[in-house]
């Protein structure tokens, strides 16, 4: 009996899109691989991320229209929790699959600050700050945001969330005024996701690799290829200790970032 996993003769490639999303080179890398391979008829995303950063989402999204474009065909395996940023690169997807209690949604979008300027004065910390513009140093942890710059950023974010509303319309064929009517951050279960149109069917990764089997015309069990990517050492335990909690992820940098995260 062949090695579903080893076998030269794959139709089928699987790509794993876990943990929170701050980099896309390696999931991008493997996609645009399966996709000018000849022997991969189809790609399966088996996607355990409550999101991350913008833009690794955005260009993974980008890199799944390009497979679709190829003409080979798309699913998405949505595992314990693809929500945010994980569902914004499943919505790119041509089905999804996920189990009732998956933790999906959260379409929305944060951005995060903190403001350290009791504790600058408590040390004897005075800034001084020579800037080209009014703007250049909006968010600043050493002193309070102002109202203009708050307005500025708030349009930052919507304009981000405006682009994941699209991409959902987009790839879940829905009314742009139905698709906001949810788009509020809010995560759902894969049961509710369902009744919202934003998955198309139950199961898990066994079941979705069944499902693109016959949809290619592979009779029996169809043969899957993987990539087995070794993970550093530091990689391991930084993404080990952030897991334990989510949050650690909103707590400012020195370069706050946009992100389709969902935090529980």
């Amino acid at each position: 009996m062949q090695d579903r996993w080893k076998t030269s003769n794959s139709e089928i490639a699987l790509v794993h899109i876990n943990g929170i999303l701050m980099d896309s080179s390696e999931v991008v890398r493997q996609l645009s691989k399966y996709r000018r391979d000849s022997k991969i008829k189809a790609i399966i995303l088996r996607i355990d991320s409550p999101g991350g950063a913008v833009a690794p989402a955005q260009e993974i999204y980008y890199e799944i229209n390009k497979i679709k474009d190829s003409q080979k065909i798309v699913y998405a395996s949505l595992g314990s929790v693809a929500a945010s940023g994980g569902y914004y690169i499943a919505c790119a997807a041509d089905y999804i699959l996920a189990n009732p209690g998956t933790l999906t949604g959260s379409i929305g979008v944060i951005m995060a600050f903190s403001n350290i300027e009791e504790l600058a004065k408590k040390i004897g910390l005075r800034p001084a700050v020579i800037k080209s513009g009014v703007f250049k140093d909006t968010g600043s942890p050493l002193r309070p945001m102002q109202s203009k710059e708050r307005e500025l950023l708030q349009n930052v974010v919507n304009d981000v969330h405006q682009q994941f509303v699209q991409a959902v319309t987009l790839g879940r064929n829905l009314p742009e005024d139905r698709v906001k009517q949810f788009a509020d951050g809010r995560v759902m279960t894969g049961k509710q996701a369902f009744e919202f149109k934003l998955i198309d069917e139950f199961g898990g990764l066994e079941k979705t690799i069944e499902t693109v089997g016959k949809k290619i015309g592979i009779v029996g069990y169809p043969s899957v290829v993987e990539e087995k990517v070794a993970v550093p050492f530091m990689d391991w335990l930084m993404q080990s200790i952030v897991s334990k909690n989510l949050r650690q992820s909103l707590v400012p940098a020195s370069i706050p970032l946009l992100q389709y995260i969902w935090l529980p």
